[in-house]
């Protein structure tokens, strides 16, 4: 909720938090989080199983930059999905791909998210 919350007020360029909700970012679905893995600065192939809620790689992914640091002890990224099983708990991506559902309040130093511009389809 933090995550969530940050998101809506990053500035245009995702550098500072404003004192008004901008609107602009927001925190990646399970689906877009799972396709954005890479290895080897490749895309790792992934694709998100709703039925299954499972995620599938061609290639496994690593946690290498630049969508995690390397030097950080983040392992984990929150996304904006909540569990169907309970408004409580939201989806986590591992550095390695695997996906979870952790409760939304937990805050740990191995817990982070990384905001996605939202895209404007009006055109």
């Amino acid at each position: 909720e933090d995550a969530q919350r940050i998101c809506r007020y990053l500035s245009e360029d995702g550098t500072q938090i404003m004192a008004e909700p901008q609107n602009i970012w927001r925190l990646p679905t399970v689906e877009e989080a799972v396709r954005s893995m890479m290895i080897h600065g490749e895309n790792a192939g992934g694709v998100w199983d709703l039925v299954e809620r499972k995620a599938g790689y061609t290639r496994t992914p690593d946690k290498e930059s630049p969508l995690w640091d390397v030097h950080s002890k983040v392992i984990y990224y929150w996304t904006g999905d909540t569990s169907p099983q309970n408004e409580q708990r939201a989806y986590i991506i591992v550095y390695h791909g695997s996906v979870f559902d952790r409760i939304k309040s937990e805050s740990q130093s191995y817990l982070s998210f990384r905001a996605v511009k939202e895209v404007d389809n009006s055109d």
